[in-house]
């Protein structure tokens, strides 16, 4: 994993960590202001437009490669109300919730491989693209209680050479916005051969997966 590129602004801080970027480009297309595309040198401009700006760039960041530090007495960002976990089509899985991953605190968004080729595992680096990973991002709802708690820490652990357990209040959401499912408790496939996408079913072991 790359290191992290951290840029100071007199308002706010930005933190760019490209080893989980996976390209969606919503920064440098939205506010290329603030993240200027092609150039050499400096790239991240936290100065070009306001704290507000700054935040809704990162907040839009599906891979949580971006994060901003509000200088001052600013707002940090508040934590979500409710863990979600979208179903990209033919991608990852993106995370919005206070994630611990692998023992690690790492923020409030991730994108995490479903497709097994990721060099970066459990990130995805984008490698679904030239793989040609084909899996819906609208798989069928299934029958789901409301959560007492809908928020809180949610712990993913990478099972070795297995999928990834997710503990903690969650809903699944389809990638038209359809809740697919409420857990507190599941395993997610992430060697791109369960026949229950997105939910491991031990496709794993038969196809020798290795994380």
């Amino acid at each position: 994993m790359a290191g992290v590129e951290e840029v100071r602004g007199k308002q706010v801080v930005i933190r760019f960590e490209a080893g989980k970027c996976i390209h969606s480009r919503n920064c440098v297309l939205g506010h290329p202001e603030i993240f200027e595309p092609n150039v050499k040198g400096a790239w991240i401009h936290p100065d070009a437009a306001s704290v507000e700006t700054v935040a809704r760039v990162a907040h839009a960041c599906p891979s949580g490669a971006i994060t901003y530090e509000v200088l001052g007495d600013g707002e940090a960002e508040s934590l979500p109300t409710v863990n979600l976990m979208y179903v990209r089509e033919n991608g990852p899985l993106a995370f919005n919730a206070p994630l611990v991953i692998d023992g690690d605190s790492v923020g409030f968004r991730a994108t995490l491989c479903r497709c097994g080729d990721s060099k970066t595992k459990p990130y995805c680096d984008g490698s679904h693209a030239g793989a040609g990973f084909l899996a819906t991002g609208e798989p069928a709802a299934q029958d789901s209680e409301s959560l007492a708690v809908r928020n809180g820490e949610l712990e993913v652990t990478p099972v070795p050479d297995g999928p990834l357990q997710v503990m903690g209040a969650l809903e699944v959401v389809s990638g038209t916005g359809r809740t697919l499912n409420r857990v507190a408790k599941t395993f997610l496939c992430r060697c791109g051969a369960s026949e229950n996408k997105p939910y491991c079913d031990g496709s794993h072991k038969k196809i020798n997966f290795k994380s």
